[in-house]
């Protein structure tokens, strides 16, 4: 499942607050985001397409959840920024996030240490 940049936004409303209506899902937009509400239930119809939220009724209103995890949805993503960047191999993006200058010590220890406690399991991952 693809997401674009503003149904991302919309999904993390959602992953944090949920059941929701597109009124709550309006109001817990970042502050810089001020679309229509009509556009807000446009997007929320179209991630009810993809089956990445569920829609139910509550009288005449519309309710929303997630239907995907967030870690899915990452997983998704990354798997398409590997492919379109990375020829699909993980290796050279893992050479890129490492040798990242903004990457700070912590955060590479913490990169490592995941990395072997991965990189001891058997069998492929799903």
């Amino acid at each position: 499942m693809k997401l674009t940049k503003a149904e991302w936004q919309i999904m993390n409303v959602l992953w944090e607050h949920h059941p929701a209506t597109a009124r709550q899902v309006a109001g817990r937009l970042p502050v810089g985001v001020k679309w229509a509400y009509t556009t807000i239930k446009t997007m929320l119809s179209r991630l009810a397409e993809k089956k990445a939220v569920r829609e139910s009724k509550k009288g005449n209103t519309s309710v929303y959840e997630p239907a995907v995890s967030r870690q899915k949805a990452q997983r998704s993503a990354v798997k398409d920024l590997v492919n379109q960047a990375f020829d699909g191999a993980f290796g050279p993006l893992m050479h890129f996030v490492v040798e990242d200058q903004r990457l700070t010590a912590k955060q590479r220890r913490e990169l490592m240490r995941a990395l072997e406690v991965k990189g001891g399991r058997e069998g492929p991952r799903r």
